[in-house]
């Protein structure tokens, strides 16, 4: 996704070889314009799929996952990180390692809001080494519902996420793959062209 890519280009800081810092637009301050150009991208990819609810985890996935549900007319649920007084029982709960923050989280979400029935699209702003989305995929799975695609803002491709992913069969859509950052500069795995088209 062109407009994404040139987010990260402009607004983006490398602050080492594995990490990207994209707080202007999407971690801390977020830009809704670039949300909602995200969210119809993703609907466009994923149309065909049947979806009934979009999946993500708190806090960073919840603008695209928005975003995307509203184009696709469905319910986004979110998956929290830490228990609260009104979310205490009856609970999908799965573990994820937060390779940015190096800590491990049991996520949850309330049974209440994943049915067996449900076509579920997983939202999330970064893979790396994949370990939020195979949380999330997890909780899809103790609850029966079945994963039908993953959606990603952005790929760090250079990591493991993308191989671990592939092994569960889910289909995998990013709209910004980084192939590498390397002496602090964003370097893409597709490349655009000057007709536009991307190789």
């Amino acid at each position: 996704m062109q407009a994404l890519q040139n987010k990260i280009c402009s607004e983006g800081k490398v602050l080492s070889a594995e990490v990207l810092k994209v707080d202007s637009f999407l971690n801390h301050q977020m830009d809704p314009a670039l949300m909602q150009d995200i969210g119809r991208e993703f609907a466009k990819r994923f149309v065909d799929e049947g979806i009934t609810k979009i999946v993500t985890i708190e806090s960073s996935g919840i603008a695209p996952a928005i975003m995307t549900g509203l184009e696709l007319g469905v319910s986004v649920v979110f998956a929290r990180k830490r228990k609260s007084l009104t979310l205490q029982n009856n609970l999908y709960i799965s573990q994820v390692h937060s390779f940015t923050k190096q800590e491990t989280n049991d996520i949850s979400i309330s049974k209440e809001y994943l049915q067996a029935t449900d076509r579920v699209l997983i939202i999330d702003d970064f893979l790396a080494n994949g370990q939020a989305a195979l949380g999330l995929l997890d909780v899809v799975k103790q609850s029966g519902a079945t994963a039908v695609g993953i959606g990603i803002l952005i790929e760090k491709s250079f990591q493991s996420g993308r191989t671990l992913l592939e092994q569960t069969g889910v289909r995998i859509e990013s709209l910004a793959r980084v192939a590498s950052l390397e002496d602090g500069t964003v370097t893409f795995l597709e490349t655009v062209t000057a007709g536009g088209a991307q190789s």
